[in-house]
């Protein structure tokens, strides 16, 4: 079986069209062109992309969050539809905690919207725990938030958790043929 590569890395200023590409294929232009200007300047955003060198669309993927204080708060995750149900969003959150962990980030937090239960699965996958919820969070139909929390990033056990969660992403990629690298 052939093995595709998948690259993720902090995103540029030469990728704002595909990030505008992809918003629109994943949530119909949640975003603007500025919104993602403003992320990839700010020194407080992390923007990852999920690269493969083989597809038609080169930005297969991306990820986003905020240093505030000691927390890492996720600002957004997507996978283009075309690639759903392959890995690729457990392999954009654990390089989100990553880097979080990297930039000596404490805890991660994220909104999801509550109906969104792959979404929900996946972030308790990785020990995400409902921490409150926020009333009509969402403007286009005033659906529910859950807050999700992801505590203690820097203690030392929290090391070999992220060295299963390798292995579970890994795993999980090799069943799609594909291979993460790590620029």
């Amino acid at each position: 079986m052939i093995s595709l590569n998948l690259e993720i890395q902090l995103l540029k200023i030469e990728h704002l069209s595909a990030l505008l590409e992809l918003d629109q294929a994943c949530f119909g232009g949640l975003w603007t062109m500025e919104g993602y200007q403003r992320e990839l300047d700010s020194a407080n955003s992390d923007l990852l992309g999920l690269f493969s060198p083989v597809s038609s669309s080169t930005l297969l993927g991306m990820g986003c969050f905020w240093s505030i204080l000691e927390e890492a708060h996720i600002t957004i995750l997507a996978v283009h539809p075309q690639y759903h149900r392959q890995g690729l969003g457990q392999a954009l959150l654990y390089s989100l905690i990553k880097t979080a962990c990297d930039r000596g980030l404490e805890r991660a937090t994220l909104e999801v919207r509550a109906s969104n239960l792959g979404a929900i699965s996946l972030y308790q996958k990785f020990g995400f725990q409902t921490a409150g919820r926020r009333k009509r969070y969402y403007q286009d139909n005033d659906e529910d938030a859950l807050i999700l929390w992801l505590p203690d990033l820097q203690y030392p056990k929290f090391q070999s958790t992220l060295e299963q969660w390798h292995s579970i992403v890994c795993d999980r990629l090799d069943k799609s043929s594909w291979h993460l690298l790590f620029k």
